[in-house]
C-alpha cells in the first residue's frame, strides 16, 4: 500500500495512534481506500452497511429522502470525522435509513464490520465511537428543534448568516439545505430583497442588514423592538 494515504489517515485521525501496535496493524491490513468522485452516491435506504467510514479528503453529505423527492439534510462528514448512521447500522446489525452523497472529490477509508466489531474491544476506539454519538446526537436534536419549531424563513435567515457578505449559492441549493423546494425559498427571497435585508442577482445573494436577519433568524422579526 502506498504510504501516503496511511500518513493521512493518521494525521486526520489521532486516535488510531492510541491503539495498540497489533489492533493498528489489523486496522491497515483490512483497510479499503476509496477515491470517490463528487456526486456520487456513497450509501443508500434499505442498503447494507458494509463497513466504517473514514473521510480522510472531501467531504459527505447525509440527508433523509421522502418518497416524493423531498430531501432533509441531517449532517455531513469531513476530513477527520465519521459517519453515525453507518456506526449505528454496524452496532444494530441495520441497513443504511438514510442516504450518503460525496459533496467533492472524497478519499475515504471503509473498515470493514469485522474489524470495526474486534476494534470495539479497545477502549480509545470505543471511546471515540461513542463519543462520535454524542456530538452528532446533539447536532440532530439542534435540527429537529429548528425544523419543528422555526419558521422557514427564520431557517433561511440562519443559513444566509455567517458565510460573508455576498454568498455564491443558487436558490436550489439552499433549498436543499433546508429541506424545501426553490419555489417556497425564491418567494421568501425575494420578501427578504423587498425588505432590504438582501439583494439578489443570478446565483447570488448579497447581505445587506446582517442584523435585520439575525433578529428574524432568532425571533421571526426583522425589526428592531
Amino acid at each position: 500500500m502506498n504510504p501516503q494515504p496511511a500518513t493521512q489517515l493518521a494525521a486526520r485521525y489521532p486516535v488510531l495512534a492510541e491503539l495498540p501496535a497489533p489492533a493498528q496493524g489489523r486496522l491497515l491490513a483490512a483497510a479499503r481506500w476509496m477515491q470517490v468522485p463528487a456526486g456520487e452516491v456513497l450509501f443508500d435506504d434499505r442498503q447494507a452497511c458494509e463497513g466504517f467510514p473514514f473521510v480522510i479528503e472531501g467531504s459527505v453529505r447525509v440527508l433523509k429522502c421522502a418518497p416524493n423527492g423531498r430531501e432533509l439534510p441531517l449532517y455531513r462528514v469531513g476530513p477527520g470525522e465519521t459517519c453515525i448512521i453507518s456506526s449505528s447500522c454496524l452496532l444494530g446489525h441495520e441497513d443504511y435509513n438514510a442516504r450518503g452523497v460525496t459533496e467533492s472529490d472524497t478519499l475515504l477509508m471503509l473498515l470493514p464490520k469485522a474489524v470495526f466489531d474486534e476494534l470495539l474491544g479497545e477502549p480509545a476506539f470505543r471511546g471515540f465511537v461513542f463519543h462520535l454519538f454524542a456530538e452528532r446526537i446533539a447536532d440532530l436534536m439542534q435540527l429537529i428543534e429548528a425544523v419543528a419549531f422555526h419558521k422557514l424563513d427564520q431557517r433561511l435567515a440562519a443559513l444566509l448568516l455567517g458565510h460573508g457578505r455576498t454568498l455564491h449559492v443558487t436558490h436550489q441549493q439552499l433549498a436543499d439545505e433546508l429541506g424545501s423546494v426553490r419555489e417556497i425559498v425564491s418567494r421568501l427571497l425575494k420578501g427578504f430583497a423587498a425588505g432590504g435585508l438582501v439583494r439578489l442577482s443570478r446565483e447570488q445573494v448579497e447581505i445587506l442588514d446582517p442584523a435585520a436577519l439575525r433578529r428574524l433568524a432568532a425571533d421571526g422579526r426583522p425589526e428592531a423592538t
